[in-house]
């Protein structure tokens, strides 16, 4: 009997997982029995893939630099990752504030509605915790992103996964260092660390044995966890507006690998589909990295030297999915409380606040709220009316986040493609298989 391909089995369990969901809500029992015995599942599954991710991004990032042999390859590489995802992050943005502005979501939004928003979500505890957080960000100076990068104790950065850039300066800092000693005197440090990566991956590849299940689980808490379905509904045009820029920029991404890479679109979102699919279930860039990387590597067939850097720097800088969101939640929350700061002015600060945003804030828990209060404060909106705007926002936020993390991870393996292509580095795939070792010993 031929094996189900592993997206399959993905989506089927996304797809039980929410039948599930659905089928607990009608008991009364049903929400605590999920939370008990089907949630930590799920967070076990997300725990695993966090746990490698530290391991991989050093392994092979360090694998990556010292198989160079050249840093101005390196040099090369850098530049255009960090231009392709400025000007992706840019499109995105733009796409966002012209749908918004063709749309005009927040015409449909009742008085009703925002005081049943306002009463439902403005003292909420999380919303208050991004407002000061966004404070936090927005008072520091404006090279603070770039003090944070650099780590002060490089195992201090290695046991917290929301300090991924000071993992990555360290890394590429030993890389360009073992490029620049004898080759005998960083062969061993090398060996060590082509070990690390390959043992890594074939850790990826049993936890991703148990992913079925795990997004079984995880889909099914976001059910009997949702909000008021009327509610949601009164905001279904604004999410639209919003899931439609995403698939847009899926649309983009298609065009990108076509007309530079020369593959099949579709080819390439079945090879990364499984990454997608986690990036949906999980609502995180980070801790789907190791498999995105794993996916890109053997299945798309981008080299080492090139993912090593790309994917890493793009989980953790690139949010073009939450990018876009920011231009229409921030617009849409202007024509519901503010029509009168709908500017040209404005929506061009919007643009650069958001790009800016986008790579000051990517450390920061909860990202996507927090990078919404400062392009919101960026453009003087009224500080009494910031929690009710987020307010407004808060109940679709979960299912939205789901959506732009997947746009968020499918981006950066554009990008790695792309920049694999333009230095000769986009080979044949090389899938390799959890227990390819295991029946000859």
């Amino acid at each position: 009997m031929k094996k189900i391909a592993l997206h399959w089995q993905i989506m089927i369990g996304m797809l039980l997982g929410i039948l599930f969901g659905f089928l607990m809500t009608s008991f009364s029992w049903g929400k605590g029995f999920t939370n008990d015995w089907i949630a930590p599942l799920g967070t076990i599954f997300v725990n695993l893939l966090k746990l490698i991710a530290v391991p991989l991004i050093l392994a092979s990032l360090i694998k990556g630099i010292s198989d160079l042999k050249d840093i101005s390859k390196f040099k090369l590489i850098g530049g255009r990752t960090i231009l392709i995802y400025i000007v992706t992050t840019i499109i995105a943005i733009t796409i966002g504030l012209l749908l918004v502005n063709a749309f005009k979501p927040g015409n449909g939004i009742t008085q009703e509605t925002i005081a049943k928003l306002t009463a439902e979500y403005a003292g909420n505890a999380k919303i208050s915790e991004r407002i000061a957080e966004a404070t936090k960000q927005k008072e520091s100076g404006p090279l603070q992103f770039v003090v944070d990068m650099v780590p002060q104790n490089a195992i201090k950065a290695m046991s917290n996964n929301k300090m991924m850039l000071q993992v990555i300066f360290f890394a590429i800092f030993l890389g360009i260092s073992m490029l620049l000693i004898k080759p005998d005197q960083s062969e061993p440090l090398k060996k060590f660390f082509d070990s690390l990566n390959e043992v890594v991956l074939k850790m990826v590849d049993l936890i991703m044995l148990t992913a079925p299940f795990a997004v079984f689980a995880l889909l099914a808490n976001v059910v009997v966890t949702s909000d008021d379905p009327d509610i949601l509904l009164a905001l279904l045009r604004y999410a639209g507006v919003v899931i439609f820029g995403l698939a847009l920029m899926i649309v983009f991404y298609c065009v990108m690998v076509a007309v530079i890479t020369k593959k099949s679109p579709l080819w390439f979102l079945k090879q990364i589909s499984p990454a997608q699919l986690l990036a949906f279930s999980t609502s995180s860039s980070a801790a789907t990295l190791p498999v995105t990387m794993e996916r890109v590597e053997e299945h798309i067939g981008v080299d080492k030297e090139v993912s090593s850097f790309v994917l890493p720097v793009g989980a953790t800088i690139n949010m073009d999915g939450t990018s876009l969101y920011q231009a229409v939640a921030a617009v849409f929350i202007m024509q519901v409380l503010w029509p009168e700061g709908l500017t040209f002015s404005n929506q061009i600060t919007i643009v650069l606040t958001a790009l800016l945003a986008s790579i000051g804030s990517a450390a920061v828990p909860g990202a996507g709220m927090v990078m919404l209060v400062i392009v919101l404060e960026a453009i003087g909106f009224p500080s009494d009316k910031l929690p009710i705007g987020l307010a407004l926002i808060f109940a679709v936020d979960r299912p939205l986040d789901m959506l732009r993390t997947t746009v968020n991870v499918t981006g950066d393996a554009t990008v790695s493609m792309v920049i694999a292509k333009s230095v000769g580095k986009l080979g044949s795939p090389r899938v390799k298989n959890w227990d390819d070792d295991f029946n000859g010993k």
